[in-house]
């Protein structure tokens, strides 16, 4: 794709200091639309080729003229750094793509703003605290070992792991959320998910849409999910608070008590400066959960297995590790710490294909990032996909190497250079809960299994989160 500058310049910022937004470098497009078809096509290559061209800020534009997007892109750990956490109270989550997902799931942890967002937060965060997040280790180990009994029957022992991560961590995050009423959940959000998030990833990009109430058969499609969607959600809710079960918020591992479900520790979250979840916020919460908690997961799981298949001595040396510090018994969240070799290779994996590859905020004010000007109202992108293979802090990025991740090596990087879960006071609330259902289920599975890539070459495509956009079949041998 050809590419220009309005400022003469490709590469590097140039000189420090304050620059105009028209001093921003431009990434050429079409004539009438922009950049949208290359956007449309493949946005994070389209992100990484600006990269490549113009350096750490670069401006895009998307959209026939009188509705076109200009996108400022942030590329440079510094300047994630001021946009997610120095500057973050400047930048809002205003943008449509928020906005379809508020439409769609509700205004939970995920997409709340100001005063909502900060009691949503004060209410859910005793509920992820370290130890209560421990105490969800063995539900993930039972799904693993699920999943793992499933593949002895795999025909021709072939997987694809894409699919079979998504089903693990969507059961995984459903128990944790239902306990009990996992099963009346998974097979609704399995079918109904994939219309929404599609529907939703559709209007958010497109710079004009028709209102949600006309009767199209995109707009019925998606209705009639979220339909079935909430309805199973809002049944078992109600169930939940008509019933007299006590979550036990006091102890460590709720899951022991009856109802001591993340459902039931929601229903019963309060305080006195807060109240407590109605109903319908209960059912967002939940919501976003389910979203956020076993797509990205899923993601996570599915690259490092793919990349561990591709890579058989790194894989050896995983399963050594896992090998020498379990022997055979079940993994357990005081585990994680004890296995540093297979927590690097999931780091490596998260870097090469982070869930979230592109986060988006809408500036309030004029303001400077990475020495040039972004002006108020400006939509403004920072990409872990591009920052993460940015040959300034990474070299060779393309090249998996989990040895990037040894402490040493991650003291000597900017705190921004690797951002799966985001950052600042937006980052991620279940962090915590990813490393530790991912490595969990790693370690199960490398101990089972040795796996031979099938599929060498696994395209990608952004919508919600990264998903994989062709199959990634794995070959077990069973250990």
């Amino acid at each position: 794709m050809a590419v220009e500058s309005e400022t003469g310049t490709t590469g590097s910022r140039g000189a420090a200091g304050n620059r105009s937004a028209a001093g921003i470098p431009r990434l050429a497009g079409a004539p009438l639309l922009g950049s949208l078809a290359d956007l449309k096509a493949d946005s994070i290559g389209t992100y990484l080729r600006a990269l490549h061209a113009h350096g750490d800020v670069v401006r895009i534009s998307a959209g026939p003229p009188g509705l076109r997007a200009e996108l400022h892109c942030v590329f440079s750990a510094e300047g994630a750094q001021q946009v997610l956490a120095a500057q973050a109270a400047n930048f809002r989550k205003d943008n449509p793509f928020y906005q379809e997902i508020r439409d769609s799931f509700g205004n939970g942890l995920l997409t709340s703003q100001d005063e909502d967002y900060l009691r949503q937060r004060r209410l859910v965060q005793p509920l992820f605290t370290k130890r209560r997040v421990d105490g969800y280790a063995g539900a993930v180990a039972a799904e693993t070992e699920s999943t793992l009994t499933a593949w002895a029957q795999a025909p021709a022992g072939i997987v694809d792991v894409a699919d079979e991560m998504t089903h693990l961590a969507l059961r995984a995050v459903a128990r944790i959320l239902f306990g009990a009423d996992v099963d009346a959940t998974v097979d609704v959000v399995d079918r109904c998910f994939p219309v929404i998030t599609r529907y939703a990833l559709r209007r958010g990009y497109s710079p004009l849409n028709l209102p949600r109430t006309w009767p199209t058969p995109g707009n019925r499609r998606a209705a009639a999910a979220m339909e079935e969607l909430y309805a199973v959600c809002d049944g078992i809710i109600a169930q939940r608070r008509g019933g007299s079960r006590d979550p036990a918020p006091d102890r460590d591992d709720a899951r022991a008590q009856p109802g001591g479900d993340l459902l039931g520790l929601l229903a019963a979250a309060s305080s006195t400066d807060d109240g407590e979840f109605d109903a319908t916020e209960l059912r967002e919460q939940v919501l976003i959960f389910l979203l956020a908690g076993h797509e990205t997961t899923a993601t996570s799981l599915a690259f490092s297995l793919h990349l561990l298949a591709r890579h058989p001595g790194v894989q050896d040396r995983a399963r050594e590790e896992v090998s020498r510090v379990l022997g055979d018994r079940t993994p357990r969240a005081a585990d994680l710490d004890r296995l540093p070799y297979l927590t690097r290779v999931l780091k490596e994996a998260m870097r090469l294909y982070p869930a979230a590859p592109v986060i988006g905020r809408r500036a309030v004010e004029a303001c400077e990032v990475d020495g040039y000007a972004i002006p108020a109202g400006a939509d403004v992108m920072v990409a872990p996909w591009v920052t993460h293979r940015h040959p300034r802090y990474w070299p060779d990025p393309e090249r998996f190497d989990p040895d990037r991740f040894t402490p040493e090596a991650e003291a000597a990087r900017p705190r921004y250079a690797w951002f799966p879960f985001g950052g600042g006071p937006r980052a991620c609330i279940r962090q915590h809960f990813s490393m530790l259902e991912s490595v969990v289920a790693l370690a199960m599975i490398v101990r089972a299994y040795e796996l031979e890539a099938v599929d060498t070459d696994v395209p990608v495509t952004a919508g919600v989160t990264l998903r994989t956009a062709g199959p990634a079949r794995c070959r077990l041998r069973p250990r």
